[in-house]
């Protein structure tokens, strides 16, 4: 299972990186996710640079992606190159999930459709000029296309990737390894308050080949 979170210059180290890290509290063989950028580094709207560890186009053949967000998103959209090789993205392979400004590029990519979506105040008026109703709510997903709005919603949406490849137990284990002490139990159900209702029945994962057990085995 790799899931791919695209990373531009100038991305919020919030959505990136809170969902690299609840997306890797899974521990099994195969399991892997990386940043997938346009170049080798690329460096945050604070002025951190990481190392991308997997490409825009191994994304495309990813069998998740998530889309960061950062303050330069509207010239990424208008950047024919890279919207060129990210049209490659398929929903109907792919499991894709957007974090704030993120939303605008699968609105400009056609990937939301005619389906309402979330994200950030500031991009709000973006999306819509995109032609997206956009929602007054931290998470919605349809089908194999989830978004997310707001910094502290990437949890959520990094639980639903683990729910729909992995089950909801191994999503509720990493959402509750990351929570606050003393507001586990609190934080894990309000956050599956806001996923669950857009999860298909998970006897088995989803979209994807059933996968073996997972652990979220509590190191640091």
């Amino acid at each position: 299972m790799h899931i791919a979170i695209l990373t531009f210059d100038g991305f919020n180290e919030l959505d990136s990186l809170i969902a690299l890290g609840v997306l890797n509290r899974v521990k099994r063989p195969g399991w892997r996710v990386t940043l997938a950028a346009p170049s080798a580094t690329v460096t945050s709207m604070n002025g951190v640079t990481v190392h991308a560890s997997s490409t825009l186009e191994s994304a495309c053949e990813a069998d998740a992606v998530l889309v960061g967000s950062g303050i330069r998103t509207r010239e990424i959209a208008e950047d024919a190159a890279i919207m060129g090789v990210l049209r490659g993205l398929d929903t109907s392979r792919q499991l894709i999930g957007a974090q704030c400004s993120g939303t605008l590029l699968l609105a400009r990519l056609g990937l939301l459709g005619a389906v309402p979506a979330c994200t950030d105040l500031t991009t709000k008026p973006w999306v819509q000029e995109a032609g997206i109703d956009v929602l007054n709510q931290p998470f919605f997903a349809k089908g194999n296309v989830a978004t997310a709005g707001g910094c502290l919603s990437a949890p959520y949406l990094a639980a639903w990737f683990i729910a729909r490849s992995e089950g909801v137990e191994a999503a509720k284990s990493a959402l509750h390894y990351v929570a606050p002490v003393g507001e586990k139990d609190d934080y894990v159900a309000r956050a599956f308050g806001n996923i669950e209702p857009y999860l298909p029945s998970l006897t088995s994962p989803p979209s994807l080949q059933p996968a073996a057990a997972s652990a979220t085995t509590e190191t640091a």
